[in-house]
C-alpha cells in the first residue's frame, strides 16, 4: 500500500520549512520537497552575496515571529550565516526534507492528492505550495535544460565537456565565470559558448571586470550573439540535446537557410530570468482572479491574484499556498466577500503564513480523523 503523508510541501524557503517544523511538532506525517541541493537554495540564489538579513515585520501588523527559531537576529547577518544556520537547524531537528526533486503537478483523487514529482508521485492529503516568486523561466523547446538563478551548482562537472550557457546578464557571466576557473584548474581547453538572443550582452562593470581576467588567464570562451534556441531533439544514442540557431537567411523563395550547434541538455544552462507562479497555478488548477478598477490598492489592473481563504486554502481544496509565491497581494475570501489583501514578500509573513496554515490543517485533519 502506498504511503500516504498528512501534509506534504513543495519548497524548502522560509514557509517551506517554517511548515515543515511545525508539522514535525504536531506530529503530523509530512514530507517537504525542494528542488535545490538544500534547504533555501532560493534565497541562496537570488540574494546578492554579503546582503544582510533583518527581522523586518510590517508596521501594521500585530503579530510577532510566530516561529521564533526561524526567526532572522537581531543584529542584521549577512544572508550566508542565515542560510547557514537554518541548515543546521533543518539537520538538528531532523526534519523530513528531499532535495533534487522538482514539483510537477497535482492530481487529486477523493481526499487523496497526488503530487507528481521527477522522483515519482507521492500521496498526501493536504499540500502547501510554498515554491517562492523567483520561478525560473522555461526554454519552451523539447527536453529540460537546467535553469539556475545566480551559481551553477557543481562548476566540475562540465569539465572536459563544450557547455552552453544561454542568456546575456550577470547571472549568465557568474555561471560562466565558474565553470571556466574549474577547466582551468583542470587544464580543460574545451569551451564555454555564451549564446544570448540579443546581439549585446549586458553585465555591470564588476561582472565584466571579473570575466575578463578568467579570460586573460585562459579561460576559452566563444560568443554566440543573435542566437536562438529553436528545438530539441533526441540523437541516435537516445541523448537528449538543445539545438541552438546561430544564424538565419531567409531567401525570397521561402527557404530559410541557417546555421545551428547542438549540445547535450545535460551541458546547458539556461539563466534566462524568472517568472512568477501563475503558469503553475493555473496548471493545477488553483483559480486566479483579475484585478478589477477600484478593487486593487496594490496590484494593477488586469494583474490576476490568486483566490486564497483566510486559511490560505486555495480553490482547490486540500491545496494551500504560503510565502512568497502569493505576494504582493492576493485575493481573499472572507464572510461572502472578496478583497484584494496586502501580502508583504519577507521572512515574517512567509513564516507567519506557515503558522495559520499548519494550524487549519491540524484541526482539518483532526476533525476528519475524529469522524472516523
Amino acid at each position: 500500500m502506498d504511503e500516504i503523508y498528512d501534509v506534504v510541501i513543495v519548497g524548502g524557503g522560509p514557509a517551506g520549512v517554517a511548515t515543515a517544523y511545525l508539522c514535525h511538532k504536531s506530529g503530523l506525517k509530512y514530507l517537504l520537497i525542494e528542488e535545490g541541493k538544500s534547504v533555501f537554495q532560493g534565497i541562496a540564489n537570488t540574494y546578492p552575496e554579503g546582503k544582510n538579513v533583518y527581522p523586518s515585520r510590517p508596521k501594521d501588523s500585530p503579530e510577532p515571529f510566530l516561529v521564533e527559531e526561524l526567526r532572522p537576529p537581531d543584529k542584521p547577518v549577512a544572508v550566508e550565516k542565515y542560510v547557514q544556520y537554518v541548515q543546521h537547524f533543518v539537520q538538528h531537528e531532523n526534519l523530513a526534507v528531499q532535495t533534487d526533486t522538482q514539483f510537477e503537478d497535482i492530481k487529486g483523487e477523493r481526499d487523496i492528492l497526488t503530487v507528481q514529482t521527477s522522483k515519482g508521485a507521492i500521496k498526501a492529503r493536504k499540500v502547501v505550495l510554498a515554491f517562492g516568486s523567483s520561478i525560473p523561466k522555461e526554454l519552451t523547446v523539447y527536453g529540460d535544460a537546467k535553469m539556475v538563478a545566480k551559481t551553477v551548482d557543481d562548476p566540475k562537472k562540465y569539465v572536459g565537456n563544450r557547455t552552453l550557457v544561454i542568456g546575456g546578464g550577470n547571472s549568465a557571466a557568474d555561471v560562466i565565470i565558474s565553470i571556466l576557473k574549474e577547466k582551468r584548474n583542470a587544464n580543460d581547453k574545451e569551451p564555454v559558448y555564451w549564446a544570448h538572443i540579443s546581439e549585446t550582452f549586458d553585465v555591470n562593470k564588476e561582472t565584466a571586470q571579473r570575466l575578463g581576467e578568467e579570460i586573460l588567464l585562459g579561460g576559452n570562451i566563444r560568443l554566440l550573439p543573435g542566437a536562438t534556441p529553436r528545438i530539441g531533439e533526441v540523437d541516435e544514442e537516445g541523448v537528449d540535446r538543445l539545438v541552438i540557431r546561430t544564424s538565419e537567411v531567409r531567401q525570397p523563395d521561402g527557404i530559410e537557410i541557417y546555421n545551428a550547434m547542438s549540445f547535450p541538455m545535460k551541458n546547458v544552462i539556461a539563466c534566462i530570468g524568472s517568472q512568477g507562479p501563475l503558469p503553475i497555478f493555473d496548471r493545477i488548477g488553483v483559480q486566479t482572479i483579475a484585478c478589477a478598477e477600484g478593487v486593487c490598492q496594490v496590484a494593477k489592473e488586469g494583474d490576476r491574484l490568486i483566490l486564497l481563504t483566510a486559511d490560505f486554502e486555495s480553490t482547490r481544496k486540500g491545496v494551500y499556498v504560503a510565502g512568497g509565491a502569493i505576494s504582493p497581494s492576493y485575493m481573499r475570501i472572507s464572510g461572502g466577500t472578496i478583497q484584494e489583501q496586502k501580502h508583504p514578500n519577507l521572512i515574517y509573513t512567509a513564516i507567519n503564513d506557515a503558522y495559520h496554515v499548519v494550524e487549519a490543517i491540524r484541526k482539518k485533519l483532526k476533525s476528519v480523523k475524529g469522524e472516523r
